[in-house]
């Protein structure tokens, strides 16, 4: 049973307990006792602890207290691979300090940040500082195709009724130093798959075929000629990629009978996935209905809609914390790519803020002893404040 204080103080040392999870060798799918190393830390501070396996997938929501306002830090345990192994200076998975730094994968993106906020965490119980509710939503499916993880526990949570007010997601949001950045919002992410069928034929005799490739190059300037929009207030304008191109043709004197391309779309919040779904579908029917020896077929996948924490308390109570705890004023950006925050953004408000993101997901990815400590300091502060003006 969780209490306000504990008796016994027990501290979480964020480098060890970052190193700890280093050493667990969590590659999406696999957990490899990731979530185990938690749970025992969190178990320890009188976190009640329930596991959320989907599929191939271990989450993990633990809660400390019973009493609102819940604050939520929302993660990941699981990384990318290492890629080429031999290249790194520091073994990927033993969590070396050398020089200052922490090595491994995940020391960044984002283990390191786990390991802060469940030392802070310590700090503010032994304090007695939570007011409420303290919990974790943390999953190994953030690296990956992102469908048995937050969005499944999110999905559990609201079914079960779980108030969570507000939620800190850990993901380095710091671009140059540790502070200047914190995330209020993302942009959507839409992925697209185009496929033109024609007749194959011989070059020769096109009269005998029908060339799917200029249909497909038409489509795509049209796509491309429009522009979505010119911004949104704290977003920059949406844009469309198209990042893939295939017909698989090895012949000089052969029409194919395929082509097709792959486009995302990161989107503002003058859209939706609907409406650019529906505008991409009445494209495709416009080129289909002028190709009539073949057709054209659309496959589209929302993975997130934009979304946006407008200034309020909680944005603030962070935004002075991570001042008073790290000297900068942070940046309320919406930039960068997708997070689990698409998913939260149901449950909650939401922001970002975690380490600084430059070597995430590279060779000896590392981060500074001081920054995790630093974050530690400011997650803590981030609590104490909050406890404060909501509690």
């Amino acid at each position: 049973m969780a209490h306000d204080r504990l008796s016994d103080p027990i501290h979480v040392e964020p480098v060890a307990l970052a190193q700890a999870l280093i050493r667990r060798p969590s590659v999406t799918p696999a957990d490899a006792g990731a979530m185990e190393v938690l749970e025992a830390a969190l178990t320890a501070l009188g976190f009640q602890c329930r596991r959320m396996r989907f599929g191939e997938i271990e989450n993990l929501y633990a809660r400390y207290g019973a009493a609102r306002p819940n604050l939520c830090f929302a993660g990941h345990t699981d990384v990318v691979p290492v890629g080429d192994a031999g290249a790194w200076t520091a073994a990927p998975f033993e969590g070396e300090v050398r020089a200052g730094l922490l090595y491994g994968r995940g020391s960044v993106d984002m283990k390191g940040a786990v390991a802060a906020f469940a030392a802070a965490a310590a700090r503010a119980i032994t304090a007695g500082e939570v007011k409420g509710s303290l919990s974790f939503l943390i999953t190994g499916d953030e690296e990956g195709v992102a469908v048995d993880g937050t969005v499944k526990v999110v999905e559990a949570l609201l079914a079960e009724g779980e108030a969570v007010d507000h939620c800190i997601v850990g993901e380095p949001s710091s671009s140059a130093r540790l502070g200047d950045m914190i995330k209020v919002g993302r942009r959507g992410s839409l992925n697209a798959w185009i496929t033109v069928e024609g007749v194959q034929g011989h070059v020769a005799y096109p009269q005998r075929a029908a060339n799917p490739i200029p249909v497909l190059i038409e489509l795509l300037g049209r796509l491309g000629a429009r522009v979505l929009d010119e911004g949104y207030p704290e977003f920059q304008p949406s844009n469309l990629e198209v990042v893939d191109l295939e017909v698989g043709n090895p012949a000089t004197n052969v029409i194919p009978a395929r082509a097709a391309a792959r486009l995302n779309i990161r989107f503002n919040p003058n859209h939706t996935g609907r409406s650019l779904s529906d505008w991409l579908a009445d494209e495709c029917e416009v080129s289909a209905r002028a190709f009539t020896a073949g057709k054209v077929e659309l496959t589209v996948r929302v993975s997130g809609e934009a979304f946006y924490t407008e200034p309020g308390p909680f944005v603030a109570v962070v935004a002075d914390a991570v001042k008073a705890s790290t000297g900068e004023t942070p940046e309320l950006s919406t930039s960068g790519g997708t997070s689990d925050a698409r998913f939260i953004r149901a449950l909650c408000p939401v922001i970002e803020f975690g380490l600084v993101g430059t070597t995430m997901h590279k060779v000896d990815e590392h981060a500074p002893v001081s920054e995790i400590e630093t974050l530690t300091d400011a997650y803590g502060e981030i609590i104490r404040r909050y406890f404060a003006a909501f509690g």
